[in-house]
Protein backbone atom coordinates (compact mmCIF):
# COMPACT_ATOMS: atom_id res chain seq x y z
CA UNK A 1 0.00 0.00 0.00
CA UNK A 2 1.12 3.59 -0.53
CA UNK A 3 2.89 5.12 2.42
CA UNK A 4 0.82 7.86 4.08
CA UNK A 5 1.92 11.39 3.49
CA UNK A 6 1.31 14.53 5.50
CA UNK A 7 -1.59 16.81 4.70
CA UNK A 8 0.67 19.52 3.29
CA UNK A 9 3.49 17.39 1.87
CA UNK A 10 3.73 16.82 -1.87
CA UNK A 11 6.01 14.32 -3.56
CA UNK A 12 8.86 15.79 -5.61
CA UNK A 13 8.23 16.54 -9.28
CA UNK A 14 10.36 13.59 -10.35
CA UNK A 15 8.32 11.26 -8.16
CA UNK A 16 5.03 12.64 -9.51
CA UNK A 17 6.26 12.06 -13.06
CA UNK A 18 7.16 8.47 -12.22
CA UNK A 19 3.74 7.88 -10.67
CA UNK A 20 2.02 9.30 -13.73
CA UNK A 21 4.17 7.20 -16.07
CA UNK A 22 3.13 3.92 -14.43
CA UNK A 23 -0.47 4.02 -15.73
CA UNK A 24 0.29 6.23 -18.75
CA UNK A 25 2.72 3.87 -20.50
CA UNK A 26 0.42 0.79 -20.48
CA UNK A 27 -2.51 2.99 -21.55
CA UNK A 28 -0.48 4.29 -24.49
CA UNK A 29 0.57 0.78 -25.53
CA UNK A 30 -3.03 -0.44 -25.33
CA UNK A 31 -4.21 2.58 -27.29
CA UNK A 32 -1.70 1.95 -30.08
CA UNK A 33 -2.59 -1.75 -30.29
CA UNK A 34 -6.29 -0.92 -30.15
CA UNK A 35 -6.10 1.60 -32.99
CA UNK A 36 -3.93 -0.66 -35.13
CA UNK A 37 -6.11 -1.85 -38.05
CA UNK A 38 -9.24 -0.70 -36.28
CA UNK A 39 -10.96 -0.27 -39.63
CA UNK A 40 -11.33 -3.93 -40.59
CA UNK A 41 -13.94 -3.01 -43.19
CA UNK A 42 -16.42 -5.50 -41.84
CA UNK A 43 -18.61 -5.92 -38.75
CA UNK A 44 -19.56 -9.27 -37.33
CA UNK A 45 -23.16 -9.98 -36.35
CA UNK A 46 -23.12 -8.63 -32.77
CA UNK A 47 -21.29 -5.48 -33.83
CA UNK A 48 -23.85 -4.98 -36.58
CA UNK A 49 -26.60 -5.16 -33.96
CA UNK A 50 -24.82 -2.47 -31.93
CA UNK A 51 -24.45 -0.36 -35.06
CA UNK A 52 -28.04 -0.56 -36.25
CA UNK A 53 -29.61 -0.19 -32.78
CA UNK A 54 -27.32 2.71 -31.88
CA UNK A 55 -28.58 4.63 -34.92
CA UNK A 56 -32.23 4.36 -33.86
CA UNK A 57 -34.01 7.11 -31.98
CA UNK A 58 -34.13 6.95 -28.20
CA UNK A 59 -37.88 6.01 -28.18
CA UNK A 60 -37.14 3.21 -30.68
CA UNK A 61 -34.29 1.91 -28.52
CA UNK A 62 -36.51 2.07 -25.44
CA UNK A 63 -39.23 0.09 -27.24
CA UNK A 64 -36.71 -2.57 -28.31
CA UNK A 65 -35.43 -3.07 -24.76
CA UNK A 66 -38.87 -4.13 -23.57
CA UNK A 67 -38.58 -7.32 -25.63
CA UNK A 68 -34.89 -8.01 -26.23
CA UNK A 69 -31.34 -6.97 -25.25
CA UNK A 70 -32.28 -5.10 -22.07
CA UNK A 71 -28.89 -6.08 -20.66
CA UNK A 72 -27.23 -3.92 -23.33
CA UNK A 73 -29.64 -0.99 -23.02
CA UNK A 74 -27.25 1.48 -21.37
CA UNK A 75 -24.57 0.65 -23.95
CA UNK A 76 -26.98 1.24 -26.84
CA UNK A 77 -27.90 4.64 -25.43
CA UNK A 78 -24.21 5.50 -25.18
CA UNK A 79 -23.68 4.42 -28.79
CA UNK A 80 -26.64 6.52 -29.87
CA UNK A 81 -24.74 9.60 -28.69
CA UNK A 82 -21.42 8.41 -30.16
CA UNK A 83 -22.79 7.46 -33.58
CA UNK A 84 -24.61 10.79 -33.80
CA UNK A 85 -21.13 12.28 -34.37
CA UNK A 86 -20.39 9.98 -37.30
CA UNK A 87 -22.10 6.63 -38.06
CA UNK A 88 -19.11 4.51 -39.03
CA UNK A 89 -17.33 1.30 -38.00
CA UNK A 90 -14.29 3.07 -36.55
CA UNK A 91 -16.41 5.40 -34.42
CA UNK A 92 -18.45 2.37 -33.30
CA UNK A 93 -15.29 0.73 -31.92
CA UNK A 94 -13.60 3.82 -30.46
CA UNK A 95 -15.37 3.60 -27.05
CA UNK A 96 -14.01 0.06 -26.65
CA UNK A 97 -10.48 1.15 -27.58
CA UNK A 98 -10.57 4.00 -25.06
CA UNK A 99 -12.05 1.73 -22.39
CA UNK A 100 -9.32 -0.89 -22.94
CA UNK A 101 -6.63 1.78 -22.63
CA UNK A 102 -8.28 2.96 -19.42
CA UNK A 103 -8.35 -0.60 -18.08
CA UNK A 104 -4.62 -1.04 -18.74
CA UNK A 105 -3.97 2.18 -16.81
CA UNK A 106 -6.20 1.05 -13.93
CA UNK A 107 -4.47 -2.34 -13.70
CA UNK A 108 -1.15 -0.51 -13.52
CA UNK A 109 -2.44 1.78 -10.79
CA UNK A 110 -3.68 -1.24 -8.83
CA UNK A 111 -0.24 -2.82 -8.98
CA UNK A 112 1.44 0.44 -7.98
CA UNK A 113 -0.86 0.97 -5.03
CA UNK A 114 -0.89 -2.62 -3.77
CA UNK A 115 2.78 -3.47 -4.29
CA UNK A 116 5.12 -0.95 -5.93
CA UNK A 117 5.42 1.10 -9.14
CA UNK A 118 7.34 -1.44 -11.21
CA UNK A 119 4.74 -4.12 -10.44
CA UNK A 120 2.04 -1.76 -11.65
CA UNK A 121 4.00 -1.03 -14.83
CA UNK A 122 4.50 -4.73 -15.56
CA UNK A 123 0.87 -5.60 -14.82
CA UNK A 124 -0.50 -2.80 -17.00
CA UNK A 125 1.77 -3.72 -19.90
CA UNK A 126 0.87 -7.40 -19.57
CA UNK A 127 -2.79 -6.49 -19.82
CA UNK A 128 -2.16 -4.31 -22.87
CA UNK A 129 -0.38 -7.04 -24.86
CA UNK A 130 -2.80 -9.87 -23.96
CA UNK A 131 -4.59 -10.93 -27.19
CA UNK A 132 -7.93 -11.28 -25.39
CA UNK A 133 -7.77 -7.64 -24.27
CA UNK A 134 -6.82 -6.56 -27.79
CA UNK A 135 -9.67 -8.56 -29.30
CA UNK A 136 -12.40 -6.85 -27.30
CA UNK A 137 -10.68 -3.47 -27.56
CA UNK A 138 -11.56 -3.64 -31.26
CA UNK A 139 -15.13 -4.82 -30.91
CA UNK A 140 -18.19 -2.58 -30.97
CA UNK A 141 -19.81 -4.19 -27.94
CA UNK A 142 -20.02 -3.33 -24.25
CA UNK A 143 -17.47 -5.79 -22.85
CA UNK A 144 -14.38 -3.53 -22.89
CA UNK A 145 -16.40 -0.83 -21.12
CA UNK A 146 -17.56 -3.36 -18.52
CA UNK A 147 -13.93 -4.37 -17.95
CA UNK A 148 -12.94 -0.73 -17.44
CA UNK A 149 -15.78 -0.14 -14.98
CA UNK A 150 -15.03 -3.33 -13.06
CA UNK A 151 -11.32 -2.52 -12.78
CA UNK A 152 -12.13 1.02 -11.65
CA UNK A 153 -14.44 -0.48 -9.03
CA UNK A 154 -11.63 -2.78 -7.86
CA UNK A 155 -9.27 0.18 -7.46
CA UNK A 156 -11.97 2.05 -5.53
CA UNK A 157 -12.47 -1.09 -3.42
CA UNK A 158 -8.79 -1.06 -2.44
CA UNK A 159 -8.99 2.63 -1.57
CA UNK A 160 -12.21 2.13 0.40
CA UNK A 161 -10.61 -0.59 2.53
CA UNK A 162 -8.03 2.00 3.61
CA UNK A 163 -10.26 5.08 3.81
CA UNK A 164 -13.61 3.65 4.92
CA UNK A 165 -15.53 5.60 2.24
CA UNK A 166 -17.54 3.18 0.08
CA UNK A 167 -19.98 5.38 -1.87
CA UNK A 168 -17.75 5.82 -4.95
CA UNK A 169 -17.13 2.06 -5.09
CA UNK A 170 -20.85 1.29 -4.95
CA UNK A 171 -21.72 3.94 -7.54
CA UNK A 172 -19.12 2.79 -10.09
CA UNK A 173 -19.85 -0.90 -9.66
CA UNK A 174 -23.60 -0.28 -9.83
CA UNK A 175 -23.21 1.61 -13.10
CA UNK A 176 -20.95 -1.14 -14.45
CA UNK A 177 -23.56 -3.77 -13.63
CA UNK A 178 -26.07 -1.83 -15.70
CA UNK A 179 -23.66 -2.15 -18.63
CA UNK A 180 -23.74 -5.92 -18.08
CA UNK A 181 -25.45 -7.62 -15.16
CA UNK A 182 -22.87 -10.39 -14.74
CA UNK A 183 -20.41 -7.77 -13.47
CA UNK A 184 -22.24 -8.22 -10.14
CA UNK A 185 -20.12 -11.36 -9.64
CA UNK A 186 -17.23 -9.00 -8.90
CA UNK A 187 -18.81 -8.52 -5.47
CA UNK A 188 -17.95 -12.13 -4.65
CA UNK A 189 -14.37 -11.60 -5.77
CA UNK A 190 -14.05 -8.57 -3.50
CA UNK A 191 -15.53 -10.54 -0.62
CA UNK A 192 -12.79 -13.09 -1.22
CA UNK A 193 -10.17 -10.34 -1.08
CA UNK A 194 -11.56 -9.11 2.23
CA UNK A 195 -11.41 -12.63 3.63
CA UNK A 196 -7.79 -13.04 2.53
CA UNK A 197 -6.96 -9.64 4.06
CA UNK A 198 -8.63 -10.67 7.35
CA UNK A 199 -10.57 -7.41 7.28
CA UNK A 200 -12.23 -6.11 10.43
CA UNK A 201 -15.92 -5.81 11.09
CA UNK A 202 -16.06 -2.13 10.18
CA UNK A 203 -14.66 -2.83 6.73
CA UNK A 204 -17.06 -5.72 6.19
CA UNK A 205 -20.02 -3.55 7.19
CA UNK A 206 -19.00 -0.76 4.82
CA UNK A 207 -18.52 -3.18 1.97
CA UNK A 208 -21.77 -4.98 2.79
CA UNK A 209 -23.79 -1.75 2.60
CA UNK A 210 -22.22 -0.88 -0.77
CA UNK A 211 -22.81 -4.41 -2.07
CA UNK A 212 -26.45 -4.34 -0.97
CA UNK A 213 -26.96 -1.01 -2.76
CA UNK A 214 -25.46 -2.46 -5.97
CA UNK A 215 -27.72 -5.53 -5.83
CA UNK A 216 -30.86 -3.50 -5.11
CA UNK A 217 -30.07 -1.09 -7.96
CA UNK A 218 -29.60 -4.04 -10.32
CA UNK A 219 -32.89 -5.80 -9.46
CA UNK A 220 -34.98 -4.07 -12.18
CA UNK A 221 -32.47 -5.18 -14.81
CA UNK A 222 -32.51 -8.75 -13.49
CA UNK A 223 -36.32 -8.93 -13.56
CA UNK A 224 -36.49 -7.68 -17.16
CA UNK A 225 -33.60 -9.80 -18.45
CA UNK A 226 -35.07 -12.98 -16.92
CA UNK A 227 -38.01 -12.55 -19.29
CA UNK A 228 -35.58 -12.35 -22.21
CA UNK A 229 -33.56 -15.44 -21.29
CA UNK A 230 -34.57 -17.17 -24.54
CA UNK A 231 -31.78 -15.17 -26.18
CA UNK A 232 -29.30 -17.47 -24.42
CA UNK A 233 -30.95 -20.72 -25.50
CA UNK A 234 -28.01 -21.46 -27.80
CA UNK A 235 -25.55 -21.76 -24.89
CA UNK A 236 -24.25 -25.08 -23.60
CA UNK A 237 -22.86 -26.01 -20.19
CA UNK A 238 -19.13 -25.25 -19.90
CA UNK A 239 -16.67 -28.10 -19.38
CA UNK A 240 -13.20 -28.52 -17.90
CA UNK A 241 -11.87 -27.82 -21.38
CA UNK A 242 -13.78 -24.51 -21.34
CA UNK A 243 -12.09 -23.52 -18.08
CA UNK A 244 -8.67 -24.48 -19.44
CA UNK A 245 -9.29 -22.44 -22.56
CA UNK A 246 -10.21 -19.37 -20.53
CA UNK A 247 -7.07 -19.74 -18.39
CA UNK A 248 -4.98 -19.84 -21.56
CA UNK A 249 -6.69 -16.70 -22.85
CA UNK A 250 -6.02 -14.94 -19.56
CA UNK A 251 -2.34 -15.88 -19.32
CA UNK A 252 -1.43 -15.93 -23.01
CA UNK A 253 -2.42 -18.27 -25.87
CA UNK A 254 1.19 -18.82 -27.00
CA UNK A 255 2.68 -21.85 -25.20
CA UNK A 256 5.92 -20.14 -24.19
CA UNK A 257 4.06 -17.15 -22.74
CA UNK A 258 1.43 -19.29 -21.05
CA UNK A 259 3.83 -21.50 -19.11
CA UNK A 260 6.05 -18.62 -17.99
CA UNK A 261 2.99 -16.70 -16.78
CA UNK A 262 1.70 -19.83 -15.02
CA UNK A 263 5.00 -20.17 -13.15
CA UNK A 264 5.07 -16.48 -12.19
CA UNK A 265 1.42 -16.61 -11.14
CA UNK A 266 2.19 -19.50 -8.79
CA UNK A 267 5.07 -17.50 -7.30
CA UNK A 268 2.69 -14.59 -6.82
CA UNK A 269 0.47 -16.79 -4.66
CA UNK A 270 3.27 -17.01 -2.07
CA UNK A 271 2.24 -13.51 -0.95
CA UNK A 272 -1.50 -14.09 -1.01
CA UNK A 273 -1.95 -12.86 2.56
CA UNK A 274 -0.24 -9.78 3.94
CA UNK A 275 -0.61 -7.69 7.07
CA UNK A 276 -3.97 -7.91 8.75
CA UNK A 277 -6.54 -5.60 7.18
CA UNK A 278 -4.46 -4.81 4.09
CA UNK A 279 -5.17 -6.62 0.79
CA UNK A 280 -2.14 -7.69 -1.21
CA UNK A 281 -1.67 -7.65 -4.97
CA UNK A 282 -2.17 -11.40 -5.19
CA UNK A 283 -5.01 -11.23 -2.66
CA UNK A 284 -6.88 -8.90 -5.03
CA UNK A 285 -5.73 -10.34 -8.37
CA UNK A 286 -6.49 -14.01 -7.69
CA UNK A 287 -10.15 -13.59 -6.61
CA UNK A 288 -10.86 -11.18 -9.48
CA UNK A 289 -9.33 -13.64 -11.94
CA UNK A 290 -10.94 -16.81 -10.58
CA UNK A 291 -14.19 -16.13 -8.73
CA UNK A 292 -16.48 -14.57 -11.41
CA UNK A 293 -15.66 -17.16 -14.13
CA UNK A 294 -15.83 -20.06 -11.66
CA UNK A 295 -19.20 -19.00 -10.25
CA UNK A 296 -20.69 -18.41 -13.69
CA UNK A 297 -19.42 -21.79 -14.91
CA UNK A 298 -20.89 -23.56 -11.88
CA UNK A 299 -24.26 -21.88 -12.31
CA UNK A 300 -24.15 -22.75 -16.01
CA UNK A 301 -24.11 -26.46 -15.19
CA UNK A 302 -27.80 -26.07 -14.30
CA UNK A 303 -28.74 -23.15 -16.56
CA UNK A 304 -26.16 -22.34 -19.25
CA UNK A 305 -25.17 -18.67 -19.07
CA UNK A 306 -21.42 -18.75 -19.62
CA UNK A 307 -19.61 -17.06 -22.50
CA UNK A 308 -16.00 -15.95 -22.05
CA UNK A 309 -16.74 -12.35 -23.02
CA UNK A 310 -19.23 -12.10 -20.16
CA UNK A 311 -16.30 -12.35 -17.73
CA UNK A 312 -13.73 -10.35 -19.70
CA UNK A 313 -13.44 -8.06 -16.68
CA UNK A 314 -11.87 -10.94 -14.72
CA UNK A 315 -8.86 -10.74 -17.05
CA UNK A 316 -7.55 -7.75 -15.08
CA UNK A 317 -6.64 -10.03 -12.16
CA UNK A 318 -4.31 -12.25 -14.21
CA UNK A 319 -1.57 -9.72 -15.10
CA UNK A 320 -1.66 -8.40 -11.53
CA UNK A 321 -1.01 -11.88 -10.17
CA UNK A 322 1.73 -12.58 -12.73
CA UNK A 323 3.43 -9.24 -11.99
CA UNK A 324 3.39 -10.10 -8.28
CA UNK A 325 5.23 -13.32 -9.11
CA UNK A 326 7.73 -11.40 -11.21
CA UNK A 327 8.31 -9.11 -8.23
CA UNK A 328 9.21 -12.15 -6.12
CA UNK A 329 11.85 -13.04 -8.72
CA UNK A 330 13.12 -9.45 -8.73
CA UNK A 331 13.35 -9.43 -4.93
CA UNK A 332 15.34 -12.66 -4.98
CA UNK A 333 17.70 -11.16 -7.55
CA UNK A 334 18.09 -8.06 -5.39
CA UNK A 335 18.98 -10.12 -2.33
CA UNK A 336 21.76 -11.92 -4.18
CA UNK A 337 23.32 -8.55 -5.04
CA UNK A 338 23.19 -6.94 -1.60
CA UNK A 339 26.92 -7.20 -1.20
CA UNK A 340 27.47 -4.67 -3.98
CA UNK A 341 26.92 -1.55 -1.85
CA UNK A 342 24.15 1.08 -1.81
CA UNK A 343 25.04 2.59 -5.17
CA UNK A 344 24.91 -0.76 -6.91
CA UNK A 345 21.57 -1.56 -5.31
CA UNK A 346 20.16 1.78 -6.49
CA UNK A 347 21.26 0.96 -10.03
CA UNK A 348 19.84 -2.55 -9.81
CA UNK A 349 16.23 -1.40 -9.24
CA UNK A 350 15.75 0.40 -12.58
CA UNK A 351 17.63 -2.40 -14.31
CA UNK A 352 15.15 -4.95 -12.97
CA UNK A 353 12.27 -2.72 -14.02
CA UNK A 354 13.59 -2.49 -17.57
CA UNK A 355 14.24 -6.23 -17.60
CA UNK A 356 10.58 -6.84 -16.76
CA UNK A 357 9.49 -4.44 -19.50
CA UNK A 358 11.75 -6.29 -21.95
CA UNK A 359 10.15 -9.59 -20.92
CA UNK A 360 6.69 -8.16 -21.66
CA UNK A 361 7.98 -6.93 -25.04
CA UNK A 362 9.25 -10.45 -25.74
CA UNK A 363 5.82 -11.88 -24.92
CA UNK A 364 4.32 -9.37 -27.36
CA UNK A 365 6.68 -10.65 -30.07
CA UNK A 366 5.62 -14.24 -29.37
CA UNK A 367 1.94 -13.34 -29.58
CA UNK A 368 2.18 -10.79 -32.38
CA UNK A 369 0.98 -13.26 -35.08
CA UNK A 370 -2.15 -13.86 -32.98
CA UNK A 371 -2.78 -10.13 -32.68
CA UNK A 372 -2.26 -9.72 -36.41
CA UNK A 373 -4.60 -12.59 -37.22
CA UNK A 374 -7.24 -11.15 -34.90
CA UNK A 375 -7.28 -7.92 -36.89
CA UNK A 376 -8.30 -9.76 -40.02
CA UNK A 377 -12.10 -9.66 -40.55
CA UNK A 378 -11.98 -13.45 -40.78
CA UNK A 379 -10.86 -13.55 -37.16
CA UNK A 380 -14.46 -12.95 -36.07
CA UNK A 381 -17.33 -15.43 -36.19
CA UNK A 382 -18.48 -13.92 -39.47
CA UNK A 383 -17.80 -10.92 -41.67
CA UNK A 384 -20.98 -9.16 -42.69
CA UNK A 385 -19.02 -6.62 -44.71
CA UNK A 386 -17.77 -9.40 -47.00
CA UNK A 387 -21.30 -10.80 -47.27
CA UNK A 388 -22.63 -7.40 -48.29
CA UNK A 389 -19.92 -7.01 -50.93
CA UNK A 390 -20.79 -10.44 -52.34
CA UNK A 391 -24.45 -9.43 -52.43
CA UNK A 392 -23.51 -6.22 -54.25
CA UNK A 393 -21.83 -8.24 -57.00
CA UNK A 394 -24.72 -10.68 -57.40
CA UNK A 395 -27.98 -8.84 -56.73
CA UNK A 396 -29.81 -6.54 -59.14
CA UNK A 397 -32.80 -4.25 -58.71
CA UNK A 398 -36.02 -6.22 -58.47
CA UNK A 399 -34.39 -9.46 -57.26
CA UNK A 400 -36.25 -11.34 -54.54
CA UNK A 401 -34.26 -11.94 -51.34
CA UNK A 402 -34.92 -14.26 -48.40
CA UNK A 403 -32.93 -14.14 -45.15
CA UNK A 404 -32.37 -17.49 -43.43
CA UNK A 405 -32.57 -17.20 -40.49
CA UNK A 406 -34.16 -13.79 -40.11
CA UNK A 407 -31.11 -12.62 -38.15
CA UNK A 408 -29.19 -12.60 -41.45
CA UNK A 409 -31.25 -9.51 -42.33
CA UNK A 410 -28.68 -7.83 -40.12
CA UNK A 411 -26.47 -7.66 -43.23
CA UNK A 412 -28.99 -5.53 -45.13
CA UNK A 413 -29.71 -3.32 -42.11
CA UNK A 414 -26.03 -2.62 -41.39
CA UNK A 415 -24.97 -2.42 -45.07
CA UNK A 416 -28.10 -1.29 -46.94
CA UNK A 417 -26.49 -0.08 -50.20
CA UNK A 418 -26.07 -3.49 -51.96
CA UNK A 419 -29.70 -4.35 -51.17
CA UNK A 420 -31.35 -1.18 -52.45
CA UNK A 421 -33.98 -1.97 -55.03
CA UNK A 422 -34.24 -5.64 -54.05
CA UNK A 423 -37.43 -7.17 -52.66
CA UNK A 424 -37.41 -8.52 -49.11
CA UNK A 425 -40.25 -10.90 -49.94
CA UNK A 426 -40.99 -12.19 -46.43
CA UNK A 427 -40.75 -9.03 -44.34
CA UNK A 428 -43.99 -7.53 -43.08
CA UNK A 429 -42.51 -4.87 -40.73
CA UNK A 430 -39.11 -3.20 -40.46
CA UNK A 431 -36.78 -3.64 -37.50
CA UNK A 432 -37.01 -0.17 -35.97
CA UNK A 433 -40.74 0.27 -36.56
CA UNK A 434 -41.58 -3.13 -35.06
CA UNK A 435 -39.32 -2.73 -32.01
CA UNK A 436 -37.31 -5.84 -32.93
CA UNK A 437 -33.73 -6.49 -33.96
CA UNK A 438 -34.43 -7.84 -37.45
CA UNK A 439 -38.05 -6.96 -38.31
CA UNK A 440 -41.13 -9.18 -38.48
CA UNK A 441 -41.77 -11.80 -41.17
CA UNK A 442 -44.89 -13.34 -42.64
CA UNK A 443 -46.40 -16.37 -40.85
CA UNK A 444 -45.95 -19.85 -42.31
CA UNK A 445 -49.06 -19.93 -44.54
CA UNK A 446 -48.35 -16.50 -46.02
CA UNK A 447 -44.67 -17.40 -46.39
CA UNK A 448 -45.55 -20.41 -48.55
CA UNK A 449 -47.89 -18.33 -50.71
CA UNK A 450 -45.25 -15.67 -51.29
CA UNK A 451 -42.54 -18.16 -52.18
CA UNK A 452 -44.91 -20.08 -54.47
CA UNK A 453 -45.06 -17.02 -56.74
CA UNK A 454 -41.30 -17.00 -57.26
CA UNK A 455 -39.18 -18.83 -59.84
CA UNK A 456 -35.86 -17.58 -58.49
CA UNK A 457 -34.81 -16.15 -55.17
CA UNK A 458 -31.53 -15.09 -53.62
CA UNK A 459 -30.95 -16.42 -50.11
CA UNK A 460 -28.66 -14.64 -47.69
CA UNK A 461 -28.29 -17.45 -45.23
CA UNK A 462 -26.35 -19.43 -42.69
CA UNK A 463 -24.63 -22.33 -44.45
CA UNK A 464 -25.27 -24.59 -41.46
CA UNK A 465 -29.02 -24.12 -41.84
CA UNK A 466 -28.95 -24.46 -45.61
CA UNK A 467 -26.84 -27.61 -45.31
CA UNK A 468 -29.09 -29.21 -42.69
CA UNK A 469 -26.43 -29.18 -39.96
CA UNK A 470 -28.55 -26.89 -37.78
CA UNK A 471 -32.34 -27.16 -37.54
CA UNK A 472 -33.98 -23.90 -36.34
CA UNK A 473 -36.53 -24.12 -33.56
CA UNK A 474 -38.75 -21.42 -35.03
CA UNK A 475 -41.58 -22.71 -37.25
CA UNK A 476 -41.15 -19.89 -39.79
CA UNK A 477 -37.46 -20.67 -40.21
CA UNK A 478 -38.17 -24.39 -40.62
CA UNK A 479 -40.80 -23.54 -43.25
CA UNK A 480 -38.23 -21.54 -45.23
CA UNK A 481 -35.83 -24.48 -45.23
CA UNK A 482 -38.60 -26.89 -46.21
CA UNK A 483 -39.77 -24.82 -49.18
CA UNK A 484 -36.24 -24.23 -50.45
CA UNK A 485 -35.35 -27.93 -50.24
CA UNK A 486 -38.60 -29.19 -51.76
CA UNK A 487 -39.34 -26.62 -54.47
CA UNK A 488 -36.01 -25.00 -55.43
CA UNK A 489 -32.54 -26.04 -56.48
CA UNK A 490 -29.40 -24.19 -55.45
CA UNK A 491 -27.36 -22.64 -58.25
CA UNK A 492 -24.75 -19.88 -57.93
CA UNK A 493 -23.15 -19.27 -54.59
CA UNK A 494 -20.86 -16.63 -53.12
CA UNK A 495 -19.38 -18.26 -50.02
CA UNK A 496 -18.19 -16.06 -47.14
CA UNK A 497 -17.44 -18.28 -44.15
CA UNK A 498 -20.52 -19.19 -42.13
CA UNK A 499 -22.74 -16.91 -44.22
CA UNK A 500 -23.44 -17.26 -47.92
CA UNK A 501 -25.32 -15.56 -50.74
CA UNK A 502 -26.90 -18.30 -52.84
CA UNK A 503 -29.30 -18.28 -55.78
CA UNK A 504 -32.21 -20.76 -55.68
CA UNK A 505 -34.12 -21.51 -58.88
CA UNK A 506 -37.38 -23.42 -59.25
CA UNK A 507 -36.94 -26.32 -61.71
CA UNK A 508 -39.05 -26.01 -64.86
CA UNK A 509 -40.96 -29.20 -64.05
CA UNK A 510 -41.87 -27.81 -60.61
CA UNK A 511 -43.30 -24.50 -61.85
CA UNK A 512 -47.05 -24.09 -61.51
CA UNK A 513 -48.78 -24.12 -64.97
CA UNK A 514 -50.31 -20.71 -64.34
CA UNK A 515 -46.96 -19.11 -63.63
CA UNK A 516 -45.09 -18.25 -66.85
CA UNK A 517 -41.32 -18.56 -66.61
CA UNK A 518 -39.48 -15.37 -65.81
CA UNK A 519 -36.25 -14.67 -67.64
CA UNK A 520 -33.19 -14.66 -65.40
CA UNK A 521 -30.36 -12.22 -65.45
CA UNK A 522 -27.94 -14.80 -66.82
Amino acid sequence: MDAPTGATSRPPVRERVRRAAVPAVPALVMLVLGLWRLDRDGMWRDEAVSFQVGRRTVPQIWRLLHDVDAVHGLYYLLLHAVLAVHPGEVVLRLPSVCAAAGTAALVAELGRRLVRPRVGLWAGLLYAVTPMAGHYAQEGRSYALVAAGATAATLLFVRAVASGSWWAYGAVLGLTCWLHEFAVLLLLAHAGSLALARAGGRVWRGWGCAAAAVVVALLPMVLVSRGQSAQLAWLRAPTAETAGGLLRKFLGPADSVFWVCCALGCLGLLRLVGRRGEPTGAGVGLPVMVVPPAVLMLVSQASPLYVDRYVLYALSGAPLLVACGAERVAEAAGRTRRGGGPRRRRLLSPSLTLLGVAAVALSLCHQFPLLEQDRDPGGRADDLGAVSRAAGRELAAGDAVVYLPAAMRNVAIAYPRPFRGTRDVLRVAGAAESGTLYGREAPVAELRRRLARLDRVWVVGDRRVLGGRWVPRDAVERAKVSVLWQEFAGREEAVRGVATVRLYVRPVSARPPSAPPRPGRR
